[in-house]
């Protein structure tokens, strides 16, 4: 019996340091991915992508923030339902509350960034593009033939295309 007691002792610590580095790789997987997302935008799409990405999580995390606070206000307007525990789980919620408005804050900051360097390479963009004269529209030229027997440009010759 004592073996038995001594085996559980001793795989239930095993236990909880696999599940507790199954989860920090999950998130280490998922910051992974989301850094070389990152790395890899070079065009204006990419980062007001990014942009719009960070302002979702943005909201996400300010509504987060809300349910908590409902949470919060219940259990002041009903600490006796939650007993001995009332005090942890108030101080738990609380810092709950401070990491979501942090992160809401961090990728406000994050869309911010990503739409000035989207901003900066639409302009770019703009700047590079070379100006149409008047007359031609889209990628249209305009030829002209010399007759080879005479050294003037006659209107039948040109050609538009």
């Amino acid at each position: 019996m004592n073996t038995k007691l001594g085996k559980y002792f001793l795989v239930l610590p095993i236990l909880s340091l696999l599940v507790a580095c199954a989860q920090m790789d999950q998130l280490a997987t998922q910051n992974a991915d989301n850094m070389k997302i990152v790395q890899n935008a070079k065009t204006y799409s990419d980062h007001d992508n990014l942009a719009n990405h960070y302002d979702n999580l943005a909201k996400e995390m300010v509504a987060k923030v809300e349910e908590k606070k409902i949470s919060l206000e219940d259990y002041d307007d009903h600490s006796y339902y939650y007993g001995r525990q009332g005090q942890d789980f108030k101080s738990h919620t609380l810092a709950n509350i401070r990491y979501y408005e942090e992160a809401a804050q961090e990728a406000l900051q994050q869309a911010n960034f990503h739409r000035k360097i989207a901003a900066e390479l639409l302009k770019r963009e703009y700047a590079n593009k070379p100006a149409e004269t008047p007359g031609q529209r889209g990628n249209h030229k305009i030829k002209a033939k010399l007759n080879s027997d005479s050294s003037e440009l006659s209107e039948s010759a040109v050609k538009t295309q």
